[in-house]
């Protein structure tokens, strides 16, 4: 068995499509469950704390919205775990030893924690004592925030495979070190970046929505409230996701220097690079700084990376990616040779594995036809990074402003500023949309960095069973959507509390 098998290229296309689609619908709705799952808890304990029913009636209104968008965010969830084993299943072989582990795990201990104490929390009240609901409350949020972890550790190891060793006799990836692959830095980073990511989007739309009822001067005092509560938590957040996105930078600029590149259109590294704001704009030493914590550190470019090598920030050698080709290319045919003479060659099986072992490094480029490839669309990372990054500065800037007026008492006085937050809540989406296209066209052609390209992960598909089921998946996701849409806004503005 190799991995690599003939297959159109279209059906990679569509099925690239396909589950860029699915994470792109299921993402609108996990980073609200995140925040939201905060908000409530916060509040609920308020109620905890008091006594006073205010804080339980508005509780139990968050906690309504949260469960409109819960239960959507887990249908197009399964569907994207489905998609490994249908549309990925040379991938789902490949590495399924060690990717699902940790899906195991999230579906075992995280969804059963949430469906538990969900159940609790949604239809517990009076029924249960407030501290028994209360921690109801958080533990959902907490099965959730599990959850998470759980899915980012398996995403991180894609973007850094490690903790593992290839078998060439069964042509999978073991898990050798659990704790390497669950605790990696770039899992760590990566979880606390994303999930303070969720907790931002809670608080911009908790914000969102009482800006909305503040306009219309009804509910007052459920939305100052909510948005004294959700501002905090706000921008608390956006300063995680600032803090642990300079960690993730380093990570990248480390492990993943095409990405790095790609984002910033740099073609040419060197010492002190500069960092660009837009085309023609640059901050001087800016990138070095993000990239090595040094403003005199060396961030390569695409050219270094693909024809000229380069030393990396712990001084090693690293060799240019036509190097790397030609090694993949050795270590491609020695495994070739291993694996038609193993039963019946024994001596040159053996020299065909000890070939395969000095090589085995970069067996995944050998798999790769041009070294172009190995190129990203610089276009579709560098923008989405300026996005990405211009948006967060922009609501760590909004969510300042409404905890500083709302403390004021002044927030009404500033209709423009409820307007602003409104509209909040699209600046938040396009943060986390494309922060991940980002992370994961950045890291094209691979599936697994280095060590998987995404034409030897493709399964064996017609093209237009592929199509069939993308536009299927667009027009249920859609309709999920819409109706998530209609009942959120039918809730938000049929609400009555004062």
């Amino acid at each position: 068995m190799t991995l690599l098998h003939a297959f159109d290229p279209a059906v990679l296309d569509w099925s690239r499509a396909q589950f860029a689609l699915t994470a792109c619908y299921h993402w609108l709705f996990v980073p609200l469950t995140l925040g939201l799952a905060l908000v409530m808890a916060i509040i609920e304990t308020a109620y905890y704390r008091t006594g006073d029913e205010f804080w339980k009636t508005t509780a139990q209104f968050w906690q309504k919205l949260f469960g409109i968008n819960f239960a959507i965010g887990v249908a197009t969830g399964i569907i994207l775990e489905f998609e490994f084993g249908t549309n990925w299943s040379n991938y789902s072989w490949f590495v399924g030893d060690i990717f699902g582990a940790p899906l195991a795990i999230e579906g075992i201990l995280a969804f059963f924690m949430e469906s538990t104490f969900i159940a609790v929390m949604f239809f517990g009240w009076n029924k249960v004592s407030r501290g028994f609901h209360l921690a109801s409350t958080w533990l959902t949020g907490l099965g959730a925030t599990i959850s998470a972890w759980w899915i980012l550790v398996a995403n991180s190891w894609m973007q850094h495979p490690t903790g593992m060793d290839f078998n060439p006799d069964t042509v999978r990836n073991e898990m050798m070190d659990f704790f390497g692959v669950a605790f990696q830095s770039f899992a760590v980073h990566k979880f606390f970046h994303t999930v303070s990511s969720g907790w931002l989007t809670g608080a911009v739309f908790v914000v969102a929505v009482s800006c909305w009822y503040l306009l219309r001067n009804r509910n007052v005092k459920m939305a100052t409230k909510s948005i004294k509560v959700a501002s905090i938590v706000g921008f608390f957040a956006a300063l995680v996701v600032a803090g642990t996105g300079d960690q993730s930078g380093v990570d990248i600029a480390r492990h993943q220097p095409m990405k790095l590149a790609a984002a910033e259109g740099l073609y040419d590294g060197g010492k002190g690079a500069p960092f660009s704001i837009v085309p023609g704009v640059h901050v001087p030493k800016v990138l070095s700084v993000l990239a090595t914590h040094d403003p005199d550190g060396y961030v390569p470019g695409i050219n270094d990376i693909l024809y000229k090598g380069y030393t990396n920030t712990e001084g090693e050698q690293v060799l240019p990616a036509t190097e790397k080709m030609k090694q993949g290319q050795k270590a491609l045919e020695a495994f070739k040779t291993y694996r038609a003479t193993r039963h019946t060659n024994p001596e040159k099986a053996a020299e065909a594995r000890k070939t395969f072992e000095e090589h085995k490094a970069y067996f995944g480029y050998g798999y790769i036809q041009k070294v172009e490839d190995l190129v990203p669309p610089v276009f579709l990372v560098y923008w989405p990074f300026r996005v990405m990054v211009g948006a967060g500065g922009a609501l760590l800037l909004v969510m300042a402003l409404f905890w500083w007026f709302e403390r004021k008492g002044r927030l009404q006085q500033h209709r423009w500023l409820l307007h602003v937050g409104i509209w909040s809540v699209v600046l938040v989406y396009l943060a986390e949309q494309a922060g991940w296209i980002v992370a994961e066209v950045g890291r094209q052609p691979w599936a697994i960095q280095d060590l998987l390209p995404v034409g030897a992960a493709i399964s064996k598909l017609s093209v237009s069973s592929v199509q069939t089921t993308f536009f299927l998946f667009l027009i249920v996701f859609t309709a999920l959507l819409i109706a998530e849409l209609r009942i959120l806004f039918s809730a938000i503005k049929k609400h009555e509390q004062e």
